[in-house]
């Protein structure tokens, strides 16, 4: 798999999780809703996660010479509608998932009704936190914009379907992937360089790689959904295949689902190959997420 083990401090170190958490409660606390609706808010954001979505916008800020503070409120954007993207994903006429990060699922803590507009609430919130970027506010609200329809396409085509009848199970797949998942990875990415000053090549290369680690980053999700358990994973396991979702290791079997994951990242670090020592962080960061089966 990964040529390294990189434990999950040297990515998310206590400083940037900090620094993260700050912005989103900023956001949160300026927000002028009723107050059952914002406590069902802090429940759908504040609860935990990884926050990977604002630390790649931090750190491929700062791979482009930018600063991680330049891409704090961009970062939190698409924090917001990954947030809102889960919420309304665990309500019952989707995948009706009672447990997220080890606690109730906002539907199930605050009712169906509240879920749905706490959904709505945190998008709303996360186009005010992107036009708030410092630096290309209009570009990077923009790209928040496309990639929310991108993700939202993405999961009407895993849940609905509406492929075309030409694509073969591994296109469909792959059309999936890079909407579902991958625009919001890819998103955060872009978003980071364009808060933190990228050139054109530098956004090209930028973006390229955050497109191949959120193809990566769900493969990986595909793998451990058939390989761990719910306690490692966090939340309820097997119920992709139970629901016969097309997934890497139902198109492509387990072997070369591991084999998939580590072409993409041999594909990443390659992306990265012009940025020399300022990159490191988002190798570490490729070494990581690759390295999550383990």
């Amino acid at each position: 798999m990964a040529s390294a083990t990189v434990c999950e401090q040297d990515v998310f170190t206590p400083e940037l999780l900090g620094s993260i958490e700050r912005e989103l409660e900023r956001h949160v606390d300026a927000a002028q809703y009723a107050p059952n609706l914002q406590s069902a808010v802090r429940h759908a954001l504040l609860g935990g996660g990884k926050r990977l979505r604002p630390v790649l916008a931090v750190r491929c800020a700062e791979a482009v010479g930018g600063t991680g503070s330049d891409a704090l409120a961009a970062g939190a954007a698409v924090e917001m509608v990954h947030a809102f993207s889960l919420v309304h994903d665990d309500l019952p006429a989707l995948d009706n998932d009672l447990v997220r990060r080890g606690r109730p699922t906002v539907h199930v803590a605050f009712g169906e009704a509240m879920a749905i507009l706490a959904g709505d609430a945190l998008l709303a919130l996360a186009f005010q936190s992107a036009s708030s970027t410092r630096q290309c506010a209009d570009a990077v609200l923009r790209s928040v914009a496309s990639a929310t329809a991108q993700m939202i396409n993405g999961q009407v085509l895993d849940t609905l379907g509406g492929h075309a009848a030409e694509l073969s199970p591994l296109q469909q797949l792959h059309s999936i992937h890079t909407q579902k998942t991958g625009a919001l990875i890819r998103c955060a990415c872009t978003v980071g360089a364009i808060a933190g000053g990228a050139n054109k090549a530098q956004l090209h290369s930028i973006t390229s790689w955050g497109e191949t680690i959120g193809l990566m980053f769900q493969a990986v999700d595909d793998l451990l959904d058939v390989t761990q358990s719910a306690e490692h994973v966090g939340k309820a396991v097997g119920k992709d295949q139970d629901a016969g979702k097309m997934t890497y290791p139902a198109v492509l079997g387990v072997d070369a689902t591991r084999a998939e994951i580590e072409r993409l990242r041999r594909a990443a670090i390659d992306a990265l190959a012009a940025f020399g020592t300022p990159a490191d962080s988002l190798r570490l960061l490729t070494e990581y997420l690759a390295g999550r089966t383990r």
